[in-house]
């Protein structure tokens, strides 16, 4: 689909698809985020500690991993708008348990629920619009789906915000006798019930349909995006790619069968989801409050700080939107890696200075907290105009047609592991080794995912779906 005329092609019928299926991607982040306002409420309605607070945080990450792990296989059984629909319902649910839960255990249940939403939409939504649309145009449409996970993110945060200010605080009463922590969980339940409402209007991907024998299905799928000549072409070799292998798309396809080991691609994948991860940036998502806190900023001040980070990491996604496609995935990632590991490093050394008061409070000297403030919002500036949105891309297109839904069940359910480990262990991590040492280590992972990709990553930009090769 790479050379087809820009005459031929459907964009306003693309970018309506595109812009559903990445309503998937605002639930991803607005589920992520909202747990950032919300953990003085849970400290105190269910008697939490470091520890506890750490697994009530990350209990959406067990769901997140186990989601994105099944629903890469189950794409490939009921489609990849079947298990879109499937998230959005699981979203719905998670947000009116989680604001209802009286108790730690209700709670964990209600965000490892959300948590299955989450792994799914965030595999499924990039490799369903890498699916739909042509090569030329496919990394920018595919990094849509990282601004709306900001945008969920920021709307959280936003959202969070809000609320906490009509109430005074988190934990204080705002409508129906209810704390403004548990609404802020409830009033995701709207954009969840439009997703779902949503999703009725698309089509299902093409190149599932022909997996599935639907060749005619597909052909009027594709006659709608492409036009028909285009087509008769794209049915053609979506079936010749799947020809040499004649059984359904299984997990043992991702090993060779001439070398009997895990193929390269996998491995790639598998590294680029981890180093996504092991950079920290969902520590500023899961955290920012806390963590602003942590060296001395108000609830309301901390609170304010999400909101202009998320407001610039759309601003790196967008930077993203203009470049991916023109210069490529692998410079955006060389970029981001470099950026991080200077940003990074710079945050660290500024937590190193924090001076302990009297009561335990924590404050950065003289100007270090404007220098931390500041690097950390240009950290997340270069994640998200990099390793943000390119390693989903990378994803959603890198994989040949066989093993698609495997490699993203494989290689998600990594991400989701690694966002874990970093995630539950931040807040122990706070108290010792401390703030300092802590972000050292993600500066570290974002310089050593510099040569990974300079070893192991290979350039997609304007290869078809049919000619990736694994």
């Amino acid at each position: 689909m790479n050379d087809l005329a820009p005459s031929a092609v459907n964009m306003r019928l693309i970018g309506a698809i595109v812009a559903v299926a990445t309503i998937g991607g605002f639930m991803f982040g607005y589920d992520s985020g909202v747990i950032n306002g919300t953990q003085k409420g849970l400290e105190a309605a269910f008697e939490l500690g470091k520890v506890g607070i750490g697994v009530n945080v990350g209990a959406i990450l067990v769901g997140s991993s186990i989601g994105a792990f099944g629903a890469g296989r189950l794409a490939d059984q009921i489609g990849r708008r079947g298990v879109m629909k499937l998230a959005a319902v699981l979203f719905l649910a998670s947000a009116i348990l989680a604001g209802a839960a009286g108790s730690s255990l209700i709670f964990i249940v209600a965000r490892v629920i959300g948590g299955l939403g989450v792994g799914a939409a965030s595999v499924i939504s990039p490799v369903y619009i890498s699916e739909v649309v042509p090569a030329n145009v496919r990394g920018r449409l595919s990094s849509v789906q990282q601004v709306m996970i900001i945008t969920g993110l920021t709307g959280a945060f936003i959202v969070n915000y809000i609320l906490a200010h009509v109430a005074g605080e988190s934990t204080a009463i705002l409508w129906a006798g209810q704390p403004a922590w548990r609404w802020m969980f409830w009033l995701q339940a709207l954009p969840a019930a439009i997703y779902f409402l949503a999703l009725m209007g698309i089509p299902e991907s093409p190149r599932y349909l022909v997996a599935k024998g639907d060749d005619a299905g597909a052909h009027a799928v594709l006659a709608r995006l492409l036009g028909a000549a285009s087509a008769t072409r794209t049915v053609a070799e979506i079936r010749q790619s799947l020809a040499a292998d004649h059984h359904r798309p299984k997990l043992s396809d991702l090993i060779d069968r001439a070398t009997g080991r895990i193929r390269p691609i996998v491995w790639t994948g598998i590294g680029l989801a981890v180093f996504q991860q092991l950079v920290g940036i969902n520590v500023v998502f899961y955290y920012g409050a806390t963590l602003w806190q942590a060296v001395g900023f108000s609830e309301s001040y901390a609170l304010q700080t999400n909101i202009i980070s998320g407001v610039v990491s759309i601003a790196g996604c967008l930077a993203t939107l203009l470049l991916v496609d023109r210069i490529g995935r692998k410079p955006l990632l060389l970029t981001g890696s470099a950026g991080m590991a200077v940003t990074l490093g710079i945050v660290a050394w500024a937590f190193s200075t924090a001076v302990h008061g009297a009561g335990g409070a924590v404050s950065l000297p003289g100007n270090h907290g404007v220098i931390a403030l500041l690097a950390a919002n240009a950290y997340v500036v270069f994640f998200n105009m990099s390793w943000g949105p390119i390693m989903w891309v990378m994803l959603g297109e890198m994989f040949p047609n066989q093993i698609r839904g495997s490699g993203l069940a494989v290689s998600g359910f990594a991400q989701w592991i690694a966002n874990a480990a970093i995630s539950v262990s931040f807040p122990a991590l706070v108290v010792s080794p401390g703030l300092a040492v802590t972000y050292s280590f993600y500066a570290a992972a974002a310089a050593v995912s510099f040569f990974f990709v300079r070893a192991m990553v290979n350039e997609t930009k304007g290869v078809t779906l049919e000619q990736m090769q694994g």
